[in-house]
This record gives structure tokens, C-alpha cells and sequence, in this order.
């Protein structure tokens, strides 16, 4: 099982994660506060995507360190990474 071994990305990707927990109770007190539906519904679908994005960035790493071990060209390991995360 692979980890997330650079602490660089392990603190990017909690920080990522504590925006998501500040959306989600931001949601809460929009619920607590009768917001209206589709405003509940847009906020959501915003911690979803960012949650998406977190998950995807955390496939990125597993990406990165499969390929690296298999001593792929640093610059083509990038490249896909980039790719996913543009496009996810």
C-alpha cells in the first residue's frame, strides 16, 4: 500500500481538506437557517467537486510514485499529472 511520503503533499492535502470541512459547516448553518433549497444545493455541489478534487489529487500521488518507481520520464509523469488535475 502506498502512503503519502512528501510532506508537501500531505499538507496541501489537508489543507484542502479543512476548506471542505468549512464548506460542510457552512452548509450546516445554511440548513440551521432555512436557506433556501438551491442555495443548499449549490454550496454541495461546490464541497463535492472540492472533495472530487481532493480525491483526484490524492491519485495523482499514487500516479506519481507507481511511475517513479518504474523509472518513468520525470517531465511525462508531470504532464499526466497535470492533465488529471485540469481535468477532473
Amino acid at each position: 500500500m502506498n502512503h503519502l511520503h512528501l510532506e508537501q503533499d500531505k499538507k496541501a492535502l489537508i489543507l484542502r481538506l479543512k476548506r471542505i470541512e468549512g464548506q460542510i459547516r457552512g452548509v450546516q448553518r445554511l440548513i440551521d437557517e432555512d436557506a433556501p433549497c438551491e442555495s443548499v444545493a449549490q454550496q454541495l455541489s461546490a464541497a463535492r467537486r472540492a472533495l472530487d478534487k481532493a480525491f483526484h489529487s490524492l491519485v495523482g500521488c499514487l500516479i506519481e510514485s507507481r511511475l517513479s518507481a518504474k523509472a518513468g520520464a520525470p517531465a511525462e509523469i508531470k504532464q499526466a499529472l497535470d492533465i488529471l488535475s485540469r481535468y477532473s
